[in-house]
C-alpha cells in the first residue's frame, strides 16, 4: 500500500489505545475515531513493513454502535477516545480487552473474566486534572489538553469529563495570568514561568486545591491570585505553588510551597476520610472507587487475625478501608509524602494497626521477609508496567494464602497472573472494572489463591 492511496474496508476491532482497525489486503490499518462495524473509504496515511494508518475518507454504512460526538475538539484533544460510541459498546470493548489479555497473554480460561462493573457517571467523574499553560493564537494565556500522542496543547475553555468546577477555575486564573501579563513556559527553550495549572476537587467534602506548577521559585500577583480564587470560589481550601526547573516532561517538580491553606485537602472514601496532597495518588473517580475497593475487599475474604500488606499502597486508601478487618495492615510506598500522608490518614481515622514503609515494593517485600512478617493476603496496585520479576519472586516467598491484584493494564497483568501461576497461584477471578469512562483505559481486580503443596 502506498500513501493516499484509498480502500473500502470494514473496520473490526479497535487498539489498545481505541483506534479502529481493518484489514486490507491482508495488513493491519489503524484507523482513529472509527468505530466496529463501520464501512468506509480509507485514505491511507503512512505504510510500514506489516502494518499501515489510514483516516476515513467516506463513510459508506456506519456503525450502529456510532453516536455525534458531544465534544468540539474530540478529534483533536488526546484526553477522550470514545465519544463517538455509545457506552454499551464501549465497555463490550473493554471486556474483550481483558478477556482476549487473560487468554492470549496470560493463558487463562476466559471463564474467570466477570462481566465489566460499569460507571453511573460517565462525566464530570475527573477529581484531578492537570492542564499545560499555553498561549492562544492571539497570545493570550489559556490552559488545554496534549494532541495525541504529542505535546502540541489543544486550547479549551472546559471539559466534559473533568468537576464542573474546574471549568471556573480556569477562567479565573487564565483572566488572572493575562492580566499579570506572566511567561508561559516553552518545554524546546527551556524558558518561561508557568507549566501546568493543577486542580483536586474532593467530591465528598467539596474541598478545592489550586496548584500552579512553575519554573522559577515564585512568580508575580501571587497575593492577587489567591485573593481572585478566594472571591470566586468559596470551598477553595488550599492554594500551593510546585516548583518544576527540571528540563523534563514530568509535569510536577519534589518541592511545594503553600500560598493559603494547609497544601492539602480532605475526602471521604468508603467511610473514612483521606488527606489528598498535590504529590499523592488518589483515584480520579471516586465513586467508583469506593465501588473498585468494596469488590477488592470481598476478593481478599479478610478475617480477623490475618494480616494484609498493601503494597504500592499511596496515601494508604485501598489498605485503610479494609483495616478494621485484620490483625495487621502493613503499606508500602516509594514516595516520602504520600507515606506521610498515609500516616496521618491512619491517625486521623483512628486506625492503629497500621504500618507504614516508605521504599520500593520489592526492597519493602524483601525486608519484610527478613522480619519474618507472615502475609496472609497481599494487595498489589503497581503502576501500569506492572510487578518486576524480583518482586513476584519475593511474594511467593512471603507465601500469602491470597493476592488480590489491581491494574490497570490487562497486558501487564496478565503477563503477571501467568508469572503467578508458574509460582503456584492459582486465579480464581478477574473482575473489570470502569474507572475512566471514554477513555481507553480500564482497571481489573483479580483473585489469585495459593495451591496446597507448592
Amino acid at each position: 500500500m502506498k500513501k493516499n492511496e484509498i480502500y473500502t474496508a470494514k473496520i473490526e476491532d479497535y487498539t489498545t489505545e481505541g483506534s479502529g482497525v481493518c484489514r486490507i489486503n491482508g495488513m493491519a490499518v489503524f484507523v482513529p475515531n472509527a468505530a466496529v462495524g463501520d464501512e468506509a473509504e480509507v485514505r491511507i496515511l503512512k505504510s510500514a513493513k506489516n502494518y499501515a494508518f489510514g483516516k476515513i475518507e467516506r463513510m459508506i454504512s456506519p456503525s450502529s454502535d456510532r453516536q455525534e460526538p458531544d465534544c468540539g475538539i474530540f478529534n483533536k484533544c488526546g484526553g477522550c477516545t470514545f465519544r463517538h460510541i455509545s457506552y454499551e459498546a464501549e465497555l463490550r470493548f473493554k471486556q474483550k480487552r481483558v478477556t482476549d489479555a487473560f487468554t492470549r497473554i496470560g493463558g487463562v480460561s476466559p471463564e474467570i473474566v466477570y462481566p465489566i462493573v460499569g460507571s453511573p457517571c460517565k462525566d464530570a467523574y475527573r477529581n484531578k486534572a492537570q492542564l499545560p499553560i499555553t498561549a492562544d493564537k492571539d497570545g493570550r494565556i489559556c490552559t488545554g489538553f496534549f494532541a495525541s500522542g504529542s505535546h502540541r496543547v489543544i486550547p479549551l475553555a472546559s471539559c466534559s469529563l473533568q468537576s464542573e468546577i474546574f471549568n471556573e477555575v480556569i477562567r479565573v486564573f487564565t483572566d488572572w495570568a493575562n492580566e499579570e501579563g506572566i511567561s508561559v513556559y516553552s518545554e524546546s527553550e527551556h524558558k518561561g514561568v508557568l507549566r501546568h495549572l493543577y486542580l483536586r476537587h474532593a467530591k465528598k467534602t467539596d474541598e478545592l486545591m489550586v496548584c500552579i506548577v512553575i519554573n522559577a521559585d515564585s512568580f508575580k500577583g501571587e497575593k492577587k491570585l489567591v485573593e481572585k480564587l478566594k472571591n470566586n470560589f468559596d470551598n477553595l481550601k488550599t492554594v500551593v505553588v510546585n516548583i518544576n526547573k527540571e528540563k523534563t516532561n514530568v509535569i510536577t517538580g519534589k518541592k511545594n510551597r503553600v500560598l493559603y491553606g494547609d497544601g492539602y485537602i480532605t475526602d471521604e472514601l468508603c467511610g473514612l476520610k483521606f488527606r489528598i496532597s498535590p504529590l499523592s495518588f488518589y483515584q480520579v473517580n471516586r465513586d467508583q472507587a469506593e465501588k473498585l475497593y468494596e469488590i477488592a475487599a470481598e476478593l481478599a475474604d479478610l478475617k480477623n487475625g490475618e494480616n494484609l500488606i498493601d503494597l504500592y499502597c499511596g496515601t494508604g486508601t485501598i489498605g485503610l478501608s479494609m483495616a478494621h478487618k485484620v490483625k495487621k495492615l502493613i503499606g508500602v510506598e516509594i514516595i516520602p509524602q504520600a507515606i506521610e500522608d498515609a500516616r496521618k490518614n491512619a491517625e486521623r481515622n483512628g486506625i492503629s494497626n497500621a504500618r507504614f514503609i516508605c521504599a520500593d515494593a520489592a526492597k519493602a517485600a524483601k525486608m519484610l521477609k527478613s522480619e519474618c512478617v507472615h502475609a496472609d493476603c497481599i494487595i498489589v496496585d503497581p503502576p501500569r508496567k506492572g510487578c518486576d520479576s524480583s518482586l513476584i519472586g519475593t511474594i511467593q516467598e512471603l507465601s500469602p494464602k491470597r493476592i488480590v491484584y489491581v491494574s490497570c493494564d490487562p497486558a501487564t497483568l496478565a503477563r503477571d497472573v501467568k508469572l503467578f501461576e508458574e509460582k503456584g497461584y492459582k486465579t480464581q477471578k478477574a473482575i473489570p472494572v470502569d474507572m475512566f469512562p471514554r477513555t481507553g483505559h480500564v482497571e481489573t481486580v483479580v483473585l489469585m489463591s495459593r495451591v496446597e503443596g507448592k
